[in-house]
């Protein structure tokens, strides 16, 4: 698959887990792919292991990318860093191609200077949150990290502990109510995006909202939600002219 190009304007590009729609997913070559490229930021998961450690992976267990049926909250951090992912062909062709760290996702955005958006995949303590917040400062790249989540409750303990830090909720519909919350708990939006109106980006802008969308990977549709003002798209493949 080529990329495709679109002329973004202000809108910010996100790759999704890595540039995906080139590399393996939410491996070290995705992310140094994106890295190489215009994308604004660089997108992945985060996973506890069985031993306290954290990786990355989308899933909850392996079989999609490497074939075989591993639970990853089950598994030690060693034992998920041995397995060897397949590649976009199907086959286990590469040796490169394994679940990256936090330190080598956070370490690649930082090199090829992009910023970090770390979905929070597990439902993490405090205490693992402030760990995983630790790990990134000491690289030194916590002020370009946004934090996203589906499990709300997520970003509120990482609310508490960094109140400025920027977060975005993820969702595939908007419940009443949901932009007074979010305005409430100074928490943006990452939304599934054939749920998005014009209407709705310009209610979520006038509470002071951020809004994001995802997984945009067609011209056409990343053309209209950019005349929508989104300000950020999340795309497998999309790039900026």
């Amino acid at each position: 698959m080529n990329t495709c190009k679109v002329n973004a304007g202000k809108t910010q590009l996100v790759a999704h887990r890595g540039l995906s729609g080139l590399e393996k997913e939410n491996t070290c070559a995705a992310f140094v792919a994106a890295g190489n490229r215009s994308y604004y930021g660089i997108e992945t998961d985060i996973h506890r292991t069985a031993d306290g450690n954290f990786i990355l992976i989308h899933d909850g267990d392996t079989l999609r990318v490497s074939g075989d049926q591993i639970n990853v909250e089950e598994s030690t951090f060693d034992s998920l860093r041995q397995i060897r992912l397949q590649n976009r062909n199907g086959k286990k062709d590469r040796n490169d191609l394994c679940l990256p760290t936090l330190e080598e996702y956070i370490g690649i955005c930082k090199q090829y200077e992009k910023t970090a958006v770390l979905e929070l995949k597990s439902d993490f303590t405090p205490e693992e949150l402030q760990e995983i917040v630790a790990r990134i400062r000491e690289i030194g790249w916590l002020d370009h990290v946004v934090f996203i989540a589906f499990a709300y409750e997520n970003l509120v303990k990482l609310r508490k502990l960094l109140p400025a830090q920027p977060c975005q909720f993820l969702t595939s519909t908007i419940p009443a109510g949901l932009s007074d919350r979010l305005a409430a708990d100074k928490i943006d939006l990452d939304i599934y995006f054939p749920v998005l109106t014009k209407e709705l980006v310009e209610e979520f802008h006038a509470k002071g909202i951020t809004v994001n969308c995802w997984t945009v990977n067609e011209e056409e549709d990343a053309r209209r939600l950019i005349s929508w003002g989104v300000d950020f798209i999340t795309t497998n493949i999309l790039e900026k002219e």
